[in-house]
């Protein structure tokens, strides 16, 4: 299976990256790739948006064991899409970052600004956890796959990267 990763930077030895600014990415603090090539290019257009000199990023691809999720030796957590499991594992990630949930391998969709958007409104009571799914459901989800340990880690194989200009 091939996995991207988006980036200003080549990323040919992937790390376990730290939560930033207090507030927990999705799925917590690790190295985050995805099946789609489509949304690393997406990834990269956003962190171009933040930089404003940055005109080029690159997207880095890595293979895996097709059974990656299944090996023995790896704690994974997959989420098949907007459940409310997966509503209550980004929100105590995103709300609660110095929490650790202790998995190698995370993958489940990827809450994108308009996916953020709905979460926030379920977040301050303005709609209900049955009116959030709902609502997540009508959205197209792309996967995330979130590396959060370095045995994990030792599964990717850096193949190439890609220059996104």
């Amino acid at each position: 299976m091939i996995l991207y990763h988006g980036s200003l930077v080549i990323v040919d030895a992937p790390r376990i990256l730290p939560r930033k600014d207090g507030r927990g990415a999705d799925f917590g603090a690790g190295f985050y790739t995805t099946s789609s090539r489509d949304q690393a290019v997406r990834w990269i257009h956003v962190l171009q948006g933040k930089q404003e000199k940055q005109t080029s990023g690159f997207v880095s691809s890595y293979s895996v064991p097709d059974n990656l999720l299944s090996l023995p030796e790896l704690k994974t957590r997959v989420f098949r899409g907007a459940s409310r499991a997966w509503l209550h594992f980004v929100r105590d990630n995103r709300t609660h970052p110095e929490v650790d949930h202790l998995y190698d391998i995370v993958k489940g969709p990827v809450a994108n600004d308009r996916v953020y958007s709905t979460l926030t409104l379920w977040e301050e009571n303005f709609i209900d956890e049955v009116e959030t799914i709902r609502r997540l459901k009508t959205f197209t989800l792309v996967d995330q796959i979130l590396f959060h340990t370095e045995k994990a880690l030792s599964f990717l194989t850096f193949m190439k990267a890609e220059e996104i200009k």
